[in-house]
């Protein structure tokens, strides 16, 4: 079995920053791409940010500049570091890995989400 636990969530005003965690434990063999998705209410789930095992990177145009994603593989552990947060930015964040165990290959595991609220 396989889970990842988010943590660091919560209130912040506009432009202040929050950094996000999030870790994997089980059985796992290996551990593809890892990334995170956000999900306003009423809109669709949209990828914010994405490293490859070999550390390349990926950004949402709206968040580039802004958000920083990295990850360490000894811990199994994805980080967003968020900075000049934005009302636009609330949502709840899901984090995401592309994991391998002995018996399945490259599946997509999902957190089960933290609130990010950007206000004043």
């Amino acid at each position: 079995q396989v889970q990842l636990v988010e943590s660091g969530g919560g209130l912040v005003q506009p432009g202040g920053s929050l950094r996000l965690s999030c870790a994997a434990s089980g059985s796992i063999f290996s551990i593809n791409d890892m990334g995170w998705y956000r999900q306003a209410p009423g809109k669709e789930r949209e990828l914010v940010a994405l490293i490859t095992n070999g550390g390349s990177t990926n950004y949402a145009d709206s968040v580039k500049g802004r958000f920083t994603i990295s990850r360490d593989n000894a811990k199994n552990t994805v980080y967003l570091q968020m900075n000049s947060l934005k009302p636009e930015d609330t949502a709840v964040y899901y984090c995401n890995a592309k994991i391998s165990t002995i018996r399945i290959y490259n599946f997509d595991a999902w957190g089960q989400g933290t609130q990010v609220t950007v206000s004043s």
